[in-house]
């Protein structure tokens, strides 16, 4: 009998390690082709505390967004790379260093004092999602 895949969390808690902050407490990861070409399009607002990450990324776009945002680019090892603070819809933003990108909501970065440089942590908000399933 063996071990199958660790499954993946449903959500997570993202932790500035440096600023000892909460950027957000229900971040959802968009890890699909699917997903990530879908985004945040068609929803009207993020509730405060949520959140996507988008991995792989190095470039998104708000066209058909409805609201702004903060888009934190960030290095393989969650290190920040670039902030675009209060990105308004219909504009893109890219950082060709970074490995994925962390959308908040618009404020996020400055509420928390997140910078270049700043080391974030993802962690698993709901502990069971990271056990083993059997098959």
């Amino acid at each position: 009998m063996g071990t199958g895949p660790i499954a993946t969390p449903r959500e997570y808690v993202v932790v500035n390690l440096d600023r000892k902050s909460t950027l957000a407490e229900r971040v959802r990861i968009a890890g699909t082709s699917a997903a990530r070409r879908q985004g945040l399009l068609g929803i009207g607002g993020l509730l405060k505390g949520a959140g996507l990450w988008i991995s792989p990324c190095e470039a998104i776009h708000t066209f058909g967004m409805k609201m702004p945002i903060d888009a934190i680019f960030l290095d393989r090892h969650h290190q920040v790379r670039k902030l675009s603070n209060d990105l308004p819809p219909w504009r893109i933003s890219l950082c060709l260093a970074a490995a994925s990108v962390l959308e908040v909501e618009a404020g996020t970065a400055h509420r928390t004092g997140t910078t270049v440089g700043d080391r974030l942590s993802f962690e698993a908000s709901d502990p069971g999602a990271c056990a083993t399933s059997s098959r």
